[in-house]
């Protein structure tokens, strides 16, 4: 495919001026590399072209990041025509860009500047695998009905996808069990899989020597590059705009394939490797021939796992991720107990809705937490925090609410008519009598709450909410298990921390009310 080299692109070159008249321009980035890795490229070269920008990283699949865009939690996100044409707007083939304009309109998005190149669905095997069965195409998958298959959960559940491909092809499997994209890799690397689905440039088709079936049939549509924004964008922030139409025709599928092998094979942070290709197209180089010459260090002697692990761990996000982490998990659970004390004394007060009560924030801890998440994105109109920390305050009510029922009914009778006995009021013999009471009950139920919402909040950064989730999703998209480490260790970390916490603060306690001898 033709590429336009970056030294003849009169945007490239930046021109660093601020533009304070400018809005902050939010960029949205699936859960995959290159999507991070494009969400970077779109950031940096708006703000080295004097813009402001910020990117609201690893949002999720195709549904969660178009609901971000429709509501304008984020303005744009790179996209595939394909995806654009089957998933969201439901056609049956890709027509033309201008088409596909005049239907999206609509909805109040524009798409634009193909990139240059295109990243298409496929299904891939061992080499070694596919030589030894004979498989070549997808239709040769018809002959071999024992294969062990493994698919990623969007593609499982794409109009684009596993449904649609096998009914196309009439392959002789049932639905198969759906895996992280990176778990899959994996899987396929060490033999326990035998198919997967993959992206036409992923770096990883090389590095596990994977054999591409060919589409001979057909089914996949093409899948081009392009940009999918608001349809206001370009009045919002011309200079932004200007900016990004710069990247059009930039790349081609051996670039893009060369930079996801930046991040996934020489483990490079996302910013990092969208920087070096700017800086390399800044100096009139191909990214390929920075490498080649040296200008990018891509040739360094392999980092020891543990200093990695040690380096992810410190980086210079860990404060950001441990006040957005702490701001989740301690707000929530405050928030809970609001909400979860008076509930948790009106079950005790009235047994008729002890029952009732009780069942419901019992169901509501069964709910899946993604699903939750992605249930409450179009309910508040929001994504990131909002939605959240509601997820997270609903989470945490079932200990908060029992407990406090079960402290209440066992203060006995005597002790509650006692008071009364006093001349204290209903409420007052509650606050100065019960509650006191029962508060090692309830505290009980507050510590178990926080506990699991340290790990439960990580699940947010699905949603681009932050915390330490952020590395873990980042982790699993790479399959870079320091990365995922040094999400897991922390989170796992203030857990101990909380659990010490309030074990200290109840001994405290106990010792203030025990009796002197």
């Amino acid at each position: 495919m033709p590429m336009a080299t970056p030294a003849a692109t009169p945007a490239a070159t930046p021109t660093r001026a601020p533009a304070p008249s400018e809005p902050l321009v939010r960029v949205g980035s699936k859960r995959f590399t290159e999507s991070y890795i494009l969400g970077e490229l779109l950031v940096q070269t708006i703000e080295r072209h004097g813009g402001r920008a910020s990117h609201r990283q690893g949002l999720g699949d195709t549904a969660i990041v178009l609901g971000a865009l429709e509501s304008g939690n984020v303005d744009l996100y790179p996209e595939y025509t394909g995806t654009i044409a089957r998933e969201i707007l439901r056609l049956d083939r890709v027509p033309p860009l201008d088409d596909l304009n005049r239907l999206l309109a609509a909805r109040g998005l524009v798409a634009a500047f193909p990139l240059g190149f295109k990243n298409d669905y496929a299904l891939a095997m061992r080499a070694e695998r596919a030589r030894a069965l004979g498989i070549a195409t997808i239709s040769d998958l018809t002959r071999h009905p024992d294969l062990k298959i493994g698919l990623s959960h969007e593609f499982l559940g794409r109009a684009d996808g596993w449904a649609g491909l096998r009914a196309f092809y009439d392959l002789p499997f049932s639905r198969p069990p759906g895996f992280d994209n990176a778990v899959a890799h994996q899987a396929l690397a060490n033999a326990s899989l035998d198919l997967i689905d993959v992206y036409t440039t992923d770096a990883k088709i090389r590095r596990y020597d994977l054999t591409v079936l060919d589409d001979d049939r057909q089914f996949f549509p093409r899948y081009d590059a392009v940009i999918l924004a608001r349809s206001d964008l370009p009045t919002r922030a011309p200079r932004a705009w200007q900016a990004l139409a710069g990247l059009e025709g930039r790349f081609d599928e051996a670039t893009m394939q060369a930079l996801n092998g930046e991040a996934e094979l020489n483990n490079k942070r996302f910013a990092r490797v969208a920087a070096d290709y700017l800086d390399a197209a800044d100096r009139g180089q191909h990214i390929r021939e920075a490498m080649a010459a040296g200008g990018i260090d891509n040739a360094a002697a392999p980092i020891p796992a543990w200093r990695r692990f040690l380096a992810r761990l410190f980086g210079d996000d860990l404060a950001r991720l441990t006040a957005e982490h702490l701001f989740l998990v301690i707000g929530s659970v405050a928030a809970s107990v609001l909400v979860g004390l008076p509930i948790g004394v009106a079950a005790a007060r009235h047994p008729a809705l002890a029952r009732p009560l009780l069942a419901l924030v019992g169901m509501i801890q069964t709910i899946p937490s993604l699903a939750l998440l992605a249930f409450l994105i179009p309910l508040t109109g929001q994504i990131g925090v909002i939605p959240a920390f509601i997820a997270l305050v609903l989470y945490a009510l079932l200990p908060i609410v029992r407990n406090t029922h079960a402290g209440l009914i066992q203060v006995r009778q005597g002790v509650k008519e006692a008071g009364r006995s006093l001349g204290l009021t209903r409420g007052q013999v509650l606050r100065l009598v019960e509650l006191p009471m029962a508060a090692p009950t309830i505290l009980a139920g507050v510590k178990t709450s926080a506990v699991i919402n340290v790990g439960t909040a990580t699940i947010a950064a699905f949603i681009g909410a932050g915390g330490f989730g952020e590395r873990i999703v980042t982790g699993l998209a790479l399959n870079d298990h320091a990365t995922l480490l040094a999400g897991a260790v922390p989170a796992a970390a203030l857990a101990l921390l909380i659990e010490g916490g309030f074990t200290v603060y109840e001994r405290a306690h106990q010792r203030l009310l025990a009796p002197t001898r």
